[in-house]
C-alpha cells in the first residue's frame, strides 16, 4: 500500500464526507460566527482565531461520530481476514491489540474468528458475528488487489450495492497526480463503500475504513442492531484509525470499565494451582481469575468489570488472595519475568551470579542477559557441552564424570562449585541433562535434568542439587530447565528452599562445604 496518506475524512450527517479544509455547504453557526467576531475584536490575530475554530470543529466532529452509532456497545466481536492468517503463515497481532484497547474502554470482546479471502465466507462470518454482539470490528481486505473483498462482503451482508465515495475518489486522484501517476481502477476501488455506509479516514494510508450498521433482524437471530467497522490490516494504519476514528464513536456501558492484571507463577502444574486457588477460580466472581499455562510458568489473569473508581482496590485484593494461596510460587506481576525477578533479588543484595551450562547450551545465560540491567548482577558463564570442557573450564574431576556420568547429581554440584570459585561470584547455577530426542537410558530417560546451585556463605560454600524429570520435546526440556534453574536460585534468595518444584524427583542439600 502506498505510504502517502489520504487527507483525513470528515463525516456528514447524510452519510457522505468532506475533505478537511473544505467547508460544509451550510451557513456558519451563529455561535461560531460570534466567537470569530469576538476574537477579531480583542486583537488576538488570525492565527489564534483559526486555532480556536479548529478546536470547536473537532468537538463537533467527535459529537457527530458518537451520535452515528446505533446502540450501546457492552460487548464486541472481532474478525480477521486473510488466507495467510487462516493458514498459519502470519500471526494475527491486530485483533489481540484491539481486544486490549476495547477492554480499556470498557467493552468486552466475547468472540473472535478468522476467515480466508473468500467473499461468501466473509459475508457469512459478518452476519453470524453481528448476531453475537452489538459491535463488530473487521480487520483486513481493504486494499486494491483482487483478494481484498471485505467491502463487497459487507455490502452482501447488508443486502446493498457498493457505491463510490466521491470525495475519496477526488483525494486519491489528487494524491496520485502529485506523484506524477495515474489513478488506476484497482486503487480507485478503495473508495467504494456500501450505499448506507460511511467512509472513515485513514491518516496513514490510501484505503479508507468503513462504518455501517446492520439492523436488528429476528429472522436470523440479530436481536439488536450491530455497528460494523472495517479497518485496514497494516498495524500502524489500524492503530491510528482505531484511536482517532473508532474509539471516539464507541458507547461502552456508562461508568464501567474492564481492568486487568496478570500475576505470574512458576514451578507448579496447572492442576495443582487450581486446587490451591480453590473458590478464587469461580467464574461468577468479580474480579474473575483465569489460568493460562505455558511450558514453564502460569499466568493468573485477573479481570474486573465495573466502576472505574473501584477497580484498583478490587484488583489489589484479588492479587493479595492469589499471593496468599500460592505463596512463594508467585514471582511477579505484569511485565515481570522470572529472569527479571531473580536478577532483581540479586541486585537488592548486591550479589553476583555465574552459570555453567551443558544441555541448555547457553539458553540460561542468554535469558538472563536479555533482561535490562542484568549486568548489575550477571557476570557471565560457561557452555561446557562436552566432558572435556567440564573438566578444563570448571575443574570437574574426570574420575567423577566416569563414575557417575555427566548427567548426575555429583557432576552438577561440581560444575556449580567450579563456576562459583572460578568467577569469584556469590552464586552459581549449573544445568546438566538429557534434552533428547536421543541419549536416554532406562536409568536416565530423556528429560532427566540436574540443576545445582552453589552460594557463598562467609568462607564456605552452600550447595543444593535438584533432580528433575521433564516431559516434552527437546526445546520444552531446555526451556523448563532454564526456568527451573532461575526458580531454584530465586527460592533460595527468598528463604523458601523447602518448596517443591514441578517435575522435581530428588533434592540433595549440603549445608556447608569447605571451599
Amino acid at each position: 500500500m502506498d505510504g502517502h496518506p489520504l487527507p483525513p475524512l470528515r463525516l456528514r450527517r447524510d452519510g457522505g464526507s468532506i475533505h478537511r479544509g473544505q467547508r460544509p455547504r451550510r451557513a456558519r453557526p451563529p455561535v461560531r460566527a460570534a466567537r470569530g467576531q469576538a476574537l477579531r475584536r480583542d486583537g488576538r490575530g488570525e492565527h489564534h482565531r483559526r486555532a480556536q475554530l479548529r478546536r470547536v470543529r473537532a468537538r463537533a466532529l467527535h459529537a457527530k461520530g458518537r451520535a452515528g452509532v446505533s446502540v450501546e456497545h457492552d460487548r464486541a466481536c472481532t474478525l480477521a481476514i486473510g488466507d495467510e492468517i487462516v493458514l498459519g503463515q502470519k500471526d494475527d497481532t491486530n485483533t489481540p491489540w484491539i481486544a486490549q484497547r476495547l477492554a480499556a474502554i470498557g467493552v468486552m470482546r466475547t468472540e473472535h474468528a478468522c476467515v480466508p479471502d473468500e467473499r461468501g465466507v466473509i459475508a457469512s462470518a459478518i452476519t453470524r458475528l453481528s448476531c453475537a454482539a452489538p459491535l463488530l470490528l473487521v480487520v483486513g481486505g481493504l486494499g486494491p488487489t483482487a483478494d481484498d473483498l471485505t467491502r463487497v462482503a459487507l455490502a452482501d451482508a447488508l443486502g446493498e450495492t457498493l457505491v463510490e465515495d466521491p470525495e475519496a475518489v477526488k483525494w486519491l486522484t489528487r494524491l496520485f497526480r502529485a506523484r506524477g501517476r495515474t489513478l488506476s481502477s484497482a486503487v480507485r476501488g478503495q473508495a467504494l463503500r456500501p450505499s448506507s455506509g460511511r467512509a472513515i479516514s485513514n491518516a496513514l494510508g490510501t484505503a479508507p475504513g468503513v462504518f455501517a450498521t446492520l439492523p436488528a433482524d429476528d429472522a436470523i437471530g440479530r436481536e439488536r442492531a450491530c455497528d460494523v467497522f472495517l479497518l485496514p490490516g497494516p498495524p500502524n494504519e489500524l492503530h491510528a484509525m482505531f484511536e482517532s476514528q473508532v474509539a471516539p464513536r464507541l458507547r461502552p456501558p456508562a461508568k464501567e470499565s474492564i481492568s486487568t492484571r496478570v500475576v505470574h507463577v512458576f514451578g507448579v502444574p496447572e492442576s495443582e494451582a487450581a486446587q490451591m486457588l480453590g473458590d478464587l477460580l469461580d467464574r461468577e466472581r468479580n474480579p474473575m481469575i483465569g489460568i493460562t499455562a505455558s511450558r514453564a510458568s502460569l499466568s493468573l489473569r485477573i479481570r474486573h468489570r465495573g466502576r472505574r473508581a473501584a477497580a484498583q482496590a478490587e484488583l489489589d485484593e484479588a492479587e493479595a488472595q492469589i499471593r496468599q494461596a500460592m505463596g512463594p510460587y508467585v514471582y511477579g506481576v505484569g511485565e515481570t519475568t522470572l529472569a527479571s525477578s531473580t536478577l532483581g533479588a540479586l541486585v537488592e543484595r548486591r550479589q553476583r551470579l555465574v552459570v555453567v551450562e551443558s544441555c541448555t547450551g547457553g539458553m540460561l545465560g542468554s535469558t538472563l542477559s536479555q533482561t535490562s540491567g542484568s549486568s548489575e548482577a550477571f557476570l557471565g558463564g560457561w557452555i561446557t557441552y562436552s566432558n572435556d570442557m567440564k573438566s578444563a573450564e570448571v575443574a570437574v574431576p574426570r574420575a567423577l564424570i566416569e563414575r557417575h556420568g555427566a548427567v548426575s547429581e555429583p557432576v552438577a554440584r561440581a560444575m556449580a562449585e567450579g563456576g562459583l570459585i572460578g568467577a569469584d561470584a556469590d552464586h552459581a547455577l549449573a544445568v546438566t541433562g538429557i534434552a533428547g530426542p536421543g541419549g536416554g537410558t532406562p536409568e536416565k530417560p530423556v528429560g532427566t535434568v540436574y540443576i545445582a546451585r552453589a552460594s557463598r556463605v562467609g568462607s564456605k560454600v552452600n550447595t543444593e542439587v535438584r533432580g528433575f524429570r521433564f516431559t516434552g520435546d527437546r526445546e520444552a526440556v531446555r526451556e523448563r530447565s532454564v526456568a527451573m534453574a532461575m526458580g531454584v536460585l530465586r527460592l533460595h534468595l527468598a528463604a523458601a528452599v523447602d518448596v517443591r518444584l514441578m517435575g522435581e524427583q530428588s533434592c540433595v542439600r549440603d549445608a556447608h562445604i569447605a571451599e
